[in-house]
């Protein structure tokens, strides 16, 4: 073989050589995986919404959200501006908004930071009904609600006030009010 043959050859291992003396150079080879902070989110969502069907494919709740961050370490899913719908079958659904909340690692607790107000429209076989109250713990599995906070219930023309409550969304609907419990109740 003649070196005029190989010349492809040499100027190939000098190119192959260079960039490796470029690269080292750079320090392009140190690119590592970079560790994300401890607690940071792992994904996010702007304009959240999560539909929830029963057994039979009938919408059982709704959870809507402006903002929400899921965070890999414990699991938590933080929500800002969050509304959550509650659904039966002959009554309208039962809307609970707060503006922040946020939900266990296994979905089952939701807590609602701050000032939360929970509303049901007038309906068939369902009165009005407004409560405002504070830092709601809700279980969406059992349709469950309680707070050891201020509660006030507003079924105009009435208004009841207490502290704590525990409140069921499904049928048999129940609110129960803890303590210190005083009402102002008017005839139609």
């Amino acid at each position: 073989m003649k070196i005029s043959d190989n010349k492809l050859y040499f100027y190939t291992a000098i190119v192959a050589v260079l960039s490796w003396v470029l690269v080292k150079l750079t320090g392009v080879i140190e690119i590592s995986r970079m560790t994300a902070p401890l607690h940071s989110p792992d994904y996010f969502s702007k304009g959240y919404i999560k539909w929830e069907m029963d057994e039979l494919g009938t919408l059982k709740n709704k959870v809507l959200a402006d903002e929400m961050l899921h965070f890999s370490d414990d699991g938590v899913t933080q929500l800002k501006t969050l509304t959550m719908l509650f659904y039966n079958n002959d009554s309208p659904p039962w809307v609970v908004k707060s503006e922040t909340g946020v939900l266990s690692a296994d979905g089952k607790d939701l807590l609602l930071n701050g000032r939360a107000v929970i509303n049901r429209a007038g309906g068939a076989g369902a009165r009005e009904l407004t409560i405002n109250t504070s830092n709601l713990k809700v279980k969406p599995d059992s349709n469950y609600a309680e707070t050891a906070e201020w509660a006030e219930l507003i079924s105009p023309p009435n208004k009841t006030v207490g502290t704590g409550m525990k409140l069921v969304f499904v049928d048999p609907i129940s609110v129960e009010l803890l303590s210190h419990v005083k009402g102002k109740y008017e005839k139609k």
